[in-house]
């Protein structure tokens, strides 16, 4: 079964813009706050495991909150699943198997690790978007699962 055509994607260099400072403001003052890194498996994995869940929990609670302002003003995209729900669940089981083997996820080696300039997360931010680069390739050029 092949993948229906992509959605067009807007071109919104403000509001992107307003959102990775954000993004990078969030991240920066857990940082400065309280030393703690902003990626979001370990924050969630941390609640799970009943560490520190105060701020883990504000922390998961403001992210939250902020899609669904974002949401209620009218500038989040409207979202469009293009899958079963079991293939969307069995891909977010292996996001979760893959941030405990990467030792973090996209958000904190990507958007933290990066910025603090550490070669372990360079090297997972590389295999984060080269396995991205042939998922999009093979679903597109091959079909869907």
């Amino acid at each position: 079964m092949l993948l229906p055509p992509p959605l067009p994607t807007a071109f919104t260099p403000l509001l992107s813009l307003a959102g990775g400072l954000m993004i990078g403001a969030a991240a920066g003052l857990l940082w400065l706050g309280i030393g703690r890194i902003a990626g979001i498996s370990g924050i969630v994995g941390g609640v799970v495991e009943r560490v520190e869940r105060d701020w883990r929990l504000a922390f998961i609670s403001g992210v939250l909150l902020a899609g669904i302002l974002a949401r209620g003003l009218g500038l989040a995209p409207a979202i469009h699943l293009q899958g079963s729900l079991p293939l969307l669940v069995g891909a977010g089981l292996l996001v979760g198997v893959g941030t405990a083997l990467g030792g973090g996820c996209t958000s904190g080696h990507g958007i933290c690790g990066l910025s603090r300039l550490s070669p372990r997360s360079m090297v997972a931010t590389a295999c984060f978007m080269i396995i991205a680069f042939a998922v999009v390739f093979l679903t597109r050029s091959i079909g869907s699962f």
